[in-house]
């Protein structure tokens, strides 16, 4: 057992949440639109899209203990290296089919979202403003700037960055376009995550009949809790409490959704503290996102920033002759997530609740490549 959990259990602290879900989907704002929209035309319609790649890794699931491992490689998605264009080309395209007018979207990140927000809007020949909290670094503030954003960088958390891009949009009346949700402001963040559906549907060609999945176990990584938000929505139509179980991961240093499951609300994270997994680094869930993941999730869990290295390690330099993949700090944290789970002896109590050993399918998602050039040389070297 490494010395980070030792040291977790000394002090009594289990880093995980046995959920019981009801796998019921409320009736909301959010889901109206998740069911009413159809982003996967829209992305079939524009010239950059391409079904990004399942790839198997038998090698390592055998190293694991586990009788199949698949990752979705979204580092693939549209030459952003992350998924995030998904939603905020489609949300864009959608608020333009109401305000052809408006001149400038405007967006709070940590990364990989105002990328995409800038992408998009640019792509519809409009501006964009970017806001970033204090903890930035400048390689993802380049990476936004060259979609052709102004970002200004703000001495604020993430939530306070969020709060003060809202601001400047009604001041300034440009259209915000943020993937968390609260009271008041939904309609924008559903479609952004009705734009995530498209990767998920993507795989009812590669992995997906309509009976039954043919994975057991899908690792969600959790940052606002939109994207995971929308994979619980996708499962929780697609087979009810007949698909696969739903496992939540975090960073230590921002766990939002595991904090609110164990205060049976939403909260922002206790005791926050940095984590190289930039676009996890959030703090209250979004709305939204909570309603659906307390109705889907079985298991919510946080991991250390070391977890995560080993992950991106484990990716870059495979076993036999598993392929390559390039991940990212936030992008390896579903896998990180499942090293943690087979590795260390804390998590044997999940093991055993799921079922989880040589027969199991196990499905993660490799939301984002090497976003942070300087971050991930360091890593992998």
């Amino acid at each position: 057992m490494n010395s980070h959990f030792l040291l977790l259990m000394t002090k009594s602290y289990i880093p995980y949440f046995l959920n019981q879900p009801d796998f019921r989907i409320p009736q909301n704002i959010t889901t109206d639109i998740l069911k009413e929209k159809d982003a996967l035309a829209f992305h079939l319609s524009l010239a950059e899209y391409q079904h990004t790649p399942l790839i198997s890794l038998p090698a390592l699931a055998k190293h694991l203990g586990i009788g199949k491992l698949f990752v979705k490689d979204e580092s693939k998605r549209f030459g952003l290296n992350a998924f995030k264009g998904l939603g905020a080309s489609f949300a864009v395209f959608q608020i333009l089919q109401d305000k052809p007018d408006m001149k400038v979207f405007c967006t709070a990140t940590d990364g990989n979202h105002g990328r995409a927000v800038a992408w998009a809007a640019q792509k519809f020949g409009k501006e964009a403003v970017v806001f970033v909290p204090s903890d930035t670094t400048s390689n993802r503030i380049q990476a936004i700037e060259k979609e052709g954003a102004k970002v200004i960088q703000l001495n604020k958390n993430y939530d306070d960055t969020c709060a003060y891009a809202e601001e400047m949009s009604i001041k300034n009346n440009w259209e915000l376009v943020q993937d968390t949700a609260w009271e008041g402001y939904e309609t924008i963040p559903a479609l952004i995550m009705a734009g995530y559906l498209t990767q998920f549907k993507e795989l009812e060609t590669d992995l997906h009949p309509r009976e039954f999945p043919e994975v057991d176990v899908v690792f969600l990584q959790v940052g606002v809790g939109s994207w995971a938000g929308a994979a619980a929505y996708y499962y929780l139509q697609r087979y009810s409490s007949k698909g696969p179980a739903l496992i939540s991961v975090e960073p230590e240093g921002s766990s939002g959704l595991l904090d609110s499951f164990r205060s049976s609300q939403r909260v922002v994270p206790n005791n926050p503290s940095y984590t190289i997994m930039a676009g996890l680094n959030c703090g209250i869930p979004s709305l939204s996102g909570w309603e659906l993941l307390k109705n889907a999730i079985s298991v919510s869990l946080n991991i250390p920033d070391i977890q995560v290295e080993e992950a991106i390690r484990c990716l870059y330099y495979p076993l036999e002759d598993d392929p390559r993949i390039i991940s990212g700090e936030s992008g390896a944290a579903g896998l990180a997530g499942l090293l943690a789970m087979m590795q260390d002896p804390v998590f044997q109590p999940v093991r055993q609740q799921l079922d989880i050993g040589p027969h199991s399918r196990i499905l993660v998602f490799n939301t984002e490549g090497d976003t942070d050039k300087e971050s991930f040389q360091k890593i992998i070297s």
